[in-house]
């Protein structure tokens, strides 16, 4: 197990590299002139220069990609923000990274809490009118586009009846000290957000975990075992829902990835300060420093979070683990 480990992390890493280099050259693609953009329209010509040589602008792309890789493996230096020169990429990043945190394990957690019951109960009923209210339901909620569901939960729970903000996101922790906590007024800002990624979620959980266990209901393992007398509930629960949660594992750690780099939306509509929301508008600022580390950072995590499914794997099905 630990063999297949190293291999998955020696793996990874061109995964990264590749990554960070497409992210390095499209930023280079991007029309607009970070020089310009720090000086703004009224600096002269040796200002100019001046600024093209401390960003390294005057030097062939392969060359800025190794020197920026390079501080960044060597000193974890994802350089500096273009417009506010005083503030470390990496500090920035650190500020909006636990929040898409936050965010997407909390969004993955409700979803699963919700989706996996109503999977159950759905296939329990297979055919009969829960199935197809459920169905229906989640056919529903999949078809909902975030940015309708979050206006609607603003519209309903803030504008109307005044019970969560809309727009204005309090952090877990003053100053990143955790004996000084905003829980409740946390909790408050995350709950829309939440329920805006959760309904699309949910949905997808539900029609894949329901669709498994019907499937794994009906092999011969699980006939033999109904055929002795065990009651359906306990099969569901004994024997079909171990080998049936495989894909649900792995679309829920996929999940978690693309809801930490995909929820500009989200972010946008509730003035969520996440990396996704501060990558968007560096990239309309030509503030590339931020761009490539934040897309680095994502993609660090996101091949991590596979990693972590592939061990887990590990551990549910000894086949795996044995490397057969």
């Amino acid at each position: 197990m630990l063999r297949t480990i190293g291999i998955k992390i020696l793996l990874l890493i061109p995964v990264l590299i590749i990554v960070s280099f497409g992210t390095f050259v499209l930023v280079d693609l991007v029309p607009g002139d970070p020089a310009q953009q720090v000086l703004g329209p009224n600096s002269t010509a040796d200002e100019y220069e001046r600024i093209r040589l401390e960003l390294g602008l005057d030097t062939p792309l392969l060359e800025r990609y190794w020197d920026w890789g390079t501080k960044v493996v060597v000193h974890g230096d994802l350089g500096k923000n273009l417009i506010n020169p005083r503030v470390d990429v990496s500090d920035t990043l650190q500020r909006s990274f636990p929040i898409n945190l936050e965010l997407a394990f909390a969004s993955i957690g409700v979803s699963l809490l919700l989706a996996v019951p109503a999977a159950m109960a759905s296939a329990y009923f297979a055919g009969r009118r829960l199935d197809r209210s459920l169905s229906v339901t989640a056919f529903g909620m999949i078809s909902v586009p975030p940015f309708l569901s979050g206006l609607i939960l603003i519209l309903i729970f803030a504008l109307s009846l005044g019970w969560l903000p809309d727009s204005q996101w309090t952090r877990l922790t003053n100053n990143g000290s955790w004996t000084d906590l905003n829980l409740v007024e946390n909790i408050k800002s995350l709950v829309l957000p939440v329920l805006t990624i959760s309904i699309n979620e949910i949905a997808v959980f539900l029609r894949l975990l329901r669709g498994d266990l019907i499937g794994t209901l009906q092999e011969d393992f699980v006939l033999a075992a109904k055929a002795k007398g065990m009651p359906t509930r306990h099969l569901m629960l004994r024997e079909a829902m171990r080998p049936s949660s495989f894909s649900l594992i792995t679309l829920a750690g996929v999940s978690v990835g693309r809801v930490i780099g995909g929820t500009v939306i989200v972010e946008r509509i509730f003035s969520i300060p996440g990396v996704g929301k501060q990558v968007v508008e560096a990239a309309t600022k030509s503030d590339y420093p931020i761009v490539q580390g934040g897309v680095l950072v994502l993609a660090i995590f996101y091949v991590a979070i596979n990693m972590g499914i592939d061990i887990l794997y590990g551990f549910l099905d000894p086949r795996i683990r044995r490397g057969r």
